[in-house]
């Protein structure tokens, strides 16, 4: 094998590690936008009283 043969076998190699950082960025994206999400949530939850279930309107039992 010589050396051209070489690096024609490494492109294919090449281009597995190419696709798999493509997939890696784009999981991590996801799993920002996903954060992101979320911590809105928090924040929304986190502007909300809490209300102490002794205060909890209760219908009685008939």
């Amino acid at each position: 094998m010589d050396m051209s043969d070489r690096e024609n076998a490494d492109e294919p190699a090449s281009d597995l590690l190419e696709s798999a950082a493509q997939c890696a960025a784009s999981d991590l994206l996801d799993l920002a936008a996903q954060l992101s999400g979320l911590a809105e949530d928090l924040k929304a939850l986190a502007a909300k009283p809490i209300v102490p279930p002794s205060t909890l309107q209760l219908e009685p039992d008939a």
